[in-house]
């Protein structure tokens, strides 16, 4: 499988810190090829523009983003979704990396 590059957005790209290692173990430990990364809001146009991005994934603080990214991100093929609130706040990366995987798959 080629290499994945998921990419979080938050308010501030800090709380998501701490999923994108949890997201990192899980990755390692099922043999998946990944780059996963988060940003700021402010900074994800940058990534957007300079990065090859497979799948964009928001915090739940940034739901309310979510219609903008997705006309954005449409016709360049990016799928996008909001971290379950309940798998964001404990943590699970296991369950968020599954997440962006199925997006991947399916778009």
């Amino acid at each position: 499988m080629a290499k994945k590059t998921i990419m979080l957005v938050c308010s501030a790209g800090m709380s998501t810190s701490l999923l994108v290692t949890s997201m990192q173990k899980s990755a390692t430990v099922n043999d998946i090829d990944a780059d996963i990364f988060a940003v700021s809001a402010s900074e994800a146009n940058h990534y957007l523009e300079n990065k090859k991005i497979d799948v964009l994934l928001l915090g739940p603080q940034v739901r309310f983003m979510k219609a903008d990214f997705e006309k954005r991100l449409g016709p360049m093929g990016i799928p996008s979704d909001i971290i379950n609130m309940a798998d964001y706040g404990m943590m699970n990366g296991e369950k968020v990396l599954q997440q962006a995987l199925n997006l991947i798959e399916n778009k």
